[in-house]
């Protein structure tokens, strides 16, 4: 016979359990699964990484299910350009997205002869390979290779087609507490430049800043149960690689 006293033991650990999780999870640093090609190379689907919660403030969005318990943002820290953010999409208020903060409040974003334009200031970038191959969604892409230098002096890479898709722009302009968020890869990411899906995030929607991948596979090889493909299905080099 189950004794009364210890059934009702264990779910009460269960229950602190679960509440110190979602204490952990929503305060300080929240696991997330990469599952599209939007910022590859830097970050491949298949990758798990840890973002932090507190570098921006909370809002609602820092907790599941974005319960309405805050009205605006507190503790706010504003983001500096070239992080990569995790935020919920305005479409939705929802989906979360991860993307590389281009554009801070006010600035003027261009694309002219698919070079990027920030306060009409080109970014410069530096092509560094010509012959790579990426994925965008389910297909197998040539790519150009470029190192992009902000003027900050942050670096990152960037991948863009062979035929640059996407070439011209009009001028975005940045709303007060917005924030304008493109894909490292350039020519397959669904990000600012699309207003009625994405465009414009509010600094609300932000969830945190993404600091490193914790563990990373590769599906299209073989599930996480496979044991005997992980020597092909693990990327074992990836494990705590910091974001930049």
């Amino acid at each position: 016979m189950i004794d009364k006293n210890f059934f009702i033991e264990n779910i009460k650990t269960l229950f602190y359990a679960f509440l110190i999780a979602i204490f952990i999870r929503s305060l300080f640093i929240q696991p997330f699964y990469i599952p599209s090609s939007s910022m590859e190379p830097n970050l491949l689907v298949g990758d798990r990484l840890f973002v932090t919660k507190f570098s921006y403030g909370y809002s609602k969005h820092s907790f599941p299910f974005s319960p309405p318990i805050f009205k605006d943002r507190i503790m706010f820290s504003a983001p500096k350009r070239g992080d990569v953010v995790v935020f919920k999409t305005p479409a939705d208020n929802r989906t979360d997205y991860i993307k590389r903060l281009i554009g801070l409040p006010g600035d003027q974003i261009q694309f002219i002869n698919s070079n990027l334009y920030v306060n009409r200031s080109e970014i410069i970038k530096s092509r560094i390979s010509k012959n790579d191959k990426i994925y965008c969604g389910d297909k197998t892409i040539d790519v150009f290779t470029f190192e992009e230098t902000l003027p900050s002096g942050k670096k990152y890479i960037t991948v863009y087609h062979k035929d640059f898709s996407f070439q011209n722009s009009d001028t975005f302009l940045v709303p007060k507490d917005h924030y304008f968020f493109l894909g490292d890869n350039r020519d397959c990411s669904k990000d600012s430049r699309f207003l009625t899906s994405v465009g414009y995030v509010h600094k609300d929607n932000l969830v945190g800043k993404a600091q490193f991948i914790f563990f990373s596979s590769d599906r299209s090889v073989g599930s996480f149960f496979s044991f005997w493909k992980w020597n092909k299905s693990i990327r074992f080099k990836r494990f705590f690689k910091k974001i930049r």
